[in-house]
């Protein structure tokens, strides 16, 4: 029953990483039609409101304790405000191709984490996966820019909302022990879509006014990308966070950046040139090293070594 679940949860978390695989060209599209911080203000609060409409539905909502609040607080300025806000700038000043996979750190860095708050203990292969991983990274934004002299502050943005979202996953970890992380999730959401609409008005104070120029289909893209991949997709995911845990959770995140890949070839007609296939498959390399799945694959293979070593033995 228990392996049968983590197959539906499994599903559930591939699903999301296409969801916000095609996102990254989704918002790239977005940052760069409208004003990026106003735009992203008014895409969380409709994912927000998605989100409380399902939870209406299913009657699972309800106001939060002082302390539930304070931990939703801390959590939506860092996996909402700041996250979606360095997003949303870095995307409008990099390719969607180099955003993705930058993306895909995200695992290195919840592990980064894991380890500094979580009591997690740091491996030799967990070292080594940290330094493929970054190094991939180094690849991408320094050798596809042409050096240092050509990086791209969007990567850096980039790169800095990932680590603010793998901050914030320790957070909802432990949040998620009293509170359901879905309705944790809309909480974060609205509460961070105020924020960056505050702060939109402060940075782009003729913002609302590029709300006008968008198209019929800029806004298709902006509610599916608001509704199906911020709203469902975060609920899904700080879903799975409180079933299977933060660092196992984050494993799938790598599956992110092979979508964006997709995603900006196909709707982007970016060009994926051999320095970032390169990086990427620095990246995945060290997310598995990293984020200790390959350790558990290794002491899964020898539990089983053993029990089939156990019943040779008896048989004979």
């Amino acid at each position: 029953m228990m392996m049968l679940k983590k197959v539906h949860i499994y599903a559930m978390l591939c699903f999301v990483m296409l969801c916000w695989g095609l996102n990254v060209t989704a918002t790239k599209l977005l940052v760069t039609s409208f004003a990026p911080v106003t735009i992203t203000a008014f895409r969380i609060l409709a994912a927000a409101l998605c989100v409380f409409a399902i939870l209406s539905l299913s009657k699972q909502v309800r106001m939060l304790t002082k302390r539930e609040f304070v931990y939703v607080l801390l959590g939506s300025l860092l996996n909402v405000v700041a996250h979606h806000y360095f997003l949303s700038i870095g995307l409008s000043r990099t390719s969607a191709v180099n955003g993705g996979l930058i993306i895909g750190t995200g695992p290195l860095l919840t592990t980064i984490f894991a380890l500094l708050f979580l009591g997690s203990k740091l491996t030799l292969l967990k070292s080594a996966g940290i330094i493929l991983g970054f190094s991939g990274v180094s690849l991408i934004v320094l050798v596809s820019n042409g050096g240092m002299s050509g990086v791209s502050i969007g990567d850096l943005y980039v790169f800095l909302a990932m680590a603010v979202q793998a901050a914030s996953f320790i957070l909802i970890k432990r949040m998620s022990a009293t509170l359901d992380p879905r309705l944790m999730t809309g909480y974060m959401l609205l509460l961070g879509s105020v924020f960056l609409f505050m702060i939109s008005l402060i940075v782009e104070p003729q913002g609302l006014a590029t709300l006008t120029q968008g198209s019929v289909s800029m806004w298709v893209i902006f509610f599916a990308s608001a509704c199906i991949a911020t709203g469902v997709g975060h609920m899904m995911y700080n879903y799975a966070i409180g079933l299977v845990g933060t660092v196992e959770s984050a494993i799938f995140i790598n599956l992110s950046p092979f979508f964006a890949l997709i995603g900006s070839a196909v709707f982007l007609g970016e060009q994926i040139l051999l320095v970032q296939i390169v990086g990427f498959v620095l990246i995945i390399a060290g997310v598995l090293c990293g984020s200790g799945a390959l350790e558990e694959r290794i002491r899964s293979l020898r539990r089983s070594a053993g029990r089939v070593e156990k019943v040779t033995q008896k048989a004979s």
